[in-house]
């Protein structure tokens, strides 16, 4: 059987895009194991919003402006999308689990980042009329912080939602099988082509499905599947895990969890701690991003350590004495630019949608429609041109900048893990980190640089520094 559409992945984005097209008529094939081992939507928060997202790195660029439209755009979708799924599916269980987002400000983090943050979402959020209130701290009658890192501002963003991240993905596989769709609960492992054109898959049993187009839609693991097409390859944008890590707690009997997300704007390196009631009991809390050399399949205890330090300190010191129901790892694909991977991949039926580091999840109706108007040939008044896979280096802050970014969002670490460093080390540490930032940029590239978060890992990791290089030389 030769299908009209394969569809590899499985978490939101991939099975939005199946579903989508699957409901459109199409002969669809979704191929991935099943059990979505650490992948990013099955141990997402699932924050459904865009707004507590922003910073001022990504208003800082063309691009990043492009993803916030894209962001705004997909959040219009998701009250239909919801509807459709519940229809599809059968299942009308209600996906919300929280209705509307607090963003805090405290004193947890640094000025130069936090604050810069908090007043850019507020700015964009009274830039585009977005409803929103500015709320004492005190009358957040869940928060109990710690009184060192206790809130100085808060907002509450109405429409910013959570949905269950885990119920999404079983009602996406109900209504694609029950719009003709078929499922494969083994994992691809290469693209077959003849020629220019994209002729099917090869899964990791050596079986083949044949397709008529290809969309690889496998988060981190996306680009692994290209590796014997030499002459494109080099010439996308390389993929890193940002690895994060998540709890499930259960509060203490007669412990309620907040009725809304409560957030930090986002932090060093572009992560913020946030808290997502799941159910009465159950609260979902996570902060972490960590770029790897690999995708990670276990946390370490540093980083939950780290997460649960944050939680009950920042958000709410009863947190102490809530049970531990599980800890989840996701792996977020994260482009060596930082921007998506959207569009067809240099062969005909080949295409791409991976790289949404956040925001995948948020952006699986706008990307599914998106990606099914472009299949078939229909207009869509979003161009998304400029993150086709196959492109040169996407620039985000200005190459000036990105040495002392780098470097801020190095200091910006320490403090959120309480450091206490004497004044006179400050400008050692300022010079050392720059000088050391500033060869490893000229050494790549004399133009092309990265986001300052790869930066800073790929003066750790040289298998990163190398894969950077390759990148650039097959552009240069």
């Amino acid at each position: 059987m030769i299908y009209d559409i394969v569809v590899v992945g499985n978490g939101a984005i991939g099975g939005s895009i199946a579903f989508e097209l699957a409901s459109r008529g199409f002969k669809v094939c979704r191929v991935g194991e099943a059990d979505r081992t650490n992948a990013a939507s099955k141990a997402a928060g699932a924050m459904n919003g865009c707004f507590g997202e922003i910073t001022s790195g990504l208003l800082a660029s063309e691009h990043g402006r492009l993803k916030l439209i894209m962001d705004i755009q997909a959040k219009e979708l998701w009250a239909d999308w919801a509807h459709r799924l519940a229809q599809a599916s059968g299942n009308w269980q209600e996906m919300l689990t929280a209705r509307g987002t607090h963003v805090l400000l405290n004193s947890a983090g640094m000025a130069k980042i936090d604050s810069v943050n908090y007043a850019a979402i507020e700015q964009t959020l009274c830039d585009r009329q977005e409803p929103f209130t500015s709320v004492d701290p005190a009358e957040l009658e869940w928060v109990n912080a710690n009184d060192l890192v206790r809130p100085l501002q808060a907002l509450l963003i109405p429409d910013e939602n959570a949905v269950n991240s885990h119920l999404l993905l079983e009602k996406l596989d109900a209504a694609f099988l029950a719009s003709g769709g078929e499922l494969v609960n083994i994992n691809a492992r290469t693209v077959l082509t003849e020629g220019r054109v994209a002729t099917g898959v090869e899964l990791e049993n050596g079986q083949r499905i044949a397709g008529r187009h290809v969309v690889i839609a496998a988060g981190v693991q996306s680009l692994s599947l290209l590796d014997t097409l030499d002459d494109i390859k080099d010439r996308i944008p390389p993929m890193f895990a940002g690895y994060g890590v998540s709890v499930l707690a259960k509060l203490k009997p007669g412990k309620l969890t907040p009725s809304t997300v409560i957030r930090t704007p986002n932090r060093a390196f572009a992560c913020g701690l946030h808290c997502v009631p799941r159910t009465s009991e159950l609260l979902y809390i996570g902060a972490t991003n960590i770029l790897a050399e690999e995708p990670r399949s276990h946390a370490l205890i540093s980083d939950v350590q780290f997460l649960l330090d944050c939680a009950v300190d920042q958000l709410n010191l009863d947190l102490h004495d809530a049970e531990i129901m599980s800890i989840q790892v996701g792996n977020r694909p994260i482009p060596a630019d930082g921007f998506p991977l959207i569009g067809q991949c240099g062969y005909e039926g080949l295409w791409l949608s991976t790289g949404t580091y956040r925001d995948g999840l948020h952006q699986s109706p706008l990307l599914a429609a998106w990606m099914a108007d472009q299949i078939q040939g229909i207009p869509n008044n979003l161009d998304l041109s400029c993150f086709a896979p196959v492109r040169k280096p996407l620039q985000g802050i200005p190459r000036s900048s990105t040495v002392a970014e780098t470097v801020k969002q190095m200091f910006a670490t320490g403090y959120e893990y309480r450091w206490n460093i004497k004044p006179y080390w400050m400008p050692l540490l300022d010079k050392g980190m720059t000088e050391n930032y500033t060869a490893l940029i000229e050494s790549l590239h004399p133009q092309f640089t990265p986001p300052p978060e790869l930066v800073a890992f790929s003066y750790l990791y040289r298998s990163m520094y190398e894969r950077l290089a390759r990148y650039y030389e097959a552009w240069s």
